[in-house]
């Protein structure tokens, strides 16, 4: 099952809202939940680095503001010619809201796609389970 294109569309929308003045290195994550929600973030870079945020840590605060916790879909592009995998930490992020199995379609500028689910990309996640 892949992601849907719209979702990545989604992303792809929202990537020029990114403030990266530093970098230019702009990023649009979109999640979409078991309702349907469509949640989306840019990267907000900060001069003094590294107190930015990611898109996908945006979208996922859109997403709680919201009223909703679990993630069912995630996309997020970048600007590279090679799609961008979301950073260690939002790896964490994500992985807080949506089981291993969740699939997070990465896309780059030039339309290419890489998909992997959240257990590919965060193997041996630190969960809540650990917590007991």
């Amino acid at each position: 099952m892949s992601v849907p294109a719209s979702l990545l569309d989604e992303a792809a929308k929202i990537q020029d809202k990114a403030y990266a003045p530093y970098s230019k290195f702009r990023v649009g994550a979109a999640i979409r939940t078991p309702s349907g929600a469509i949640f989306t973030g840019v990267n907000v870079e900060n001069a003094a680095y590294p107190e930015g945020t990611c898109a996908e840590a945006g979208a996922i605060a859109a997403m709680v503001l919201g009223g909703e916790t679990e993630i069912a879909e995630v996309a997020v592009i970048g600007d590279s010619d090679e799609p961008v995998p979301p950073c260690g930490g939002c790896r964490q992020k994500i992985r807080e809201f949506a089981g291993p199995d969740v699939q997070v379609s990465m896309m780059s500028r030039t339309g290419k796609v890489l998909t992997m689910t959240v257990g590919e990309l965060l193997p041996g996640a630190f969960t809540p389970d650990h917590m007991d």
